[in-house]
């Protein structure tokens, strides 16, 4: 019987002992990233304990590959090293995109008091999208939008409003159509 207690003892002693942190991905899983465009969206992960609560205070260093698409940090190396906040939050900040394209993987490991976890964030570069959805390029393509309808109001007043008489031609009406917004053609 004491055996069995020692045994159950031991066991319980060597279970806590193993990893209970986990890495959990909250921005940046299966980004695009645009080559061309500065970062909008930093690699964001969240260290829980095995309650599943945030973890303050553990050390996060995220890895980019060396050879291949990927970037360096803004330190201008391919690590960076940042603690978790009271949230249990650590974000990849500054990286500057590298001119190549494909997909490429982050690597995540945290510790924190002798327990250290792993985790991978799957990322492509690409050049020539949109990734910030549409914002600026939005508004471009709506300003020309009224632009164009304002000068088609222009040219009809003008073609038409010097003939000092009253006509008995149906008023024009303009309405504005639905804009849309798409890719270069």
């Amino acid at each position: 019987m004491r055996f069995v207690l020692i045994f159950f003892l031991l066991a319980t002693l060597l279970h806590a002992q193993e990893s209970t942190l986990k890495i959990v991905v909250v921005e940046g899983q299966d980004a695009v990233n645009n080559i061309n465009q500065p970062v909008t969206r930093e690699p964001v992960i969240e260290v829980r304990d095995s309650a599943n609560a945030p973890v303050e205070g553990a050390s996060v260093t995220f890895f980019l590959p060396s050879p291949g698409p990927g970037g360096v940090f803004a330190n201008g190396t391919n690590t960076i090293t940042a603690a978790t906040g009271g949230d249990g939050r650590a974000a990849a900040r500054g990286i500057r995109y590298n001119k190549q394209q494909g997909k490429f993987e982050i690597r995540v490991i945290a510790s924190y008091k002798g327990q250290t976890t792993s985790a991978i964030i799957t990322q492509t570069n690409v050049a020539g999208i949109s990734t910030s959805g549409g914002g600026s390029s939005k508004k471009i393509w709506i300003l020309l939008g009224a632009g164009a309808a304002a000068a088609a109001i222009g040219a009809i007043v003008a073609t038409r409003g010097g003939s000092g008489s009253a006509s008995s031609a149906a008023p024009i009406v303009i309405t504005a159509g639905t804009p849309t917004v798409g890719g270069p053609h």
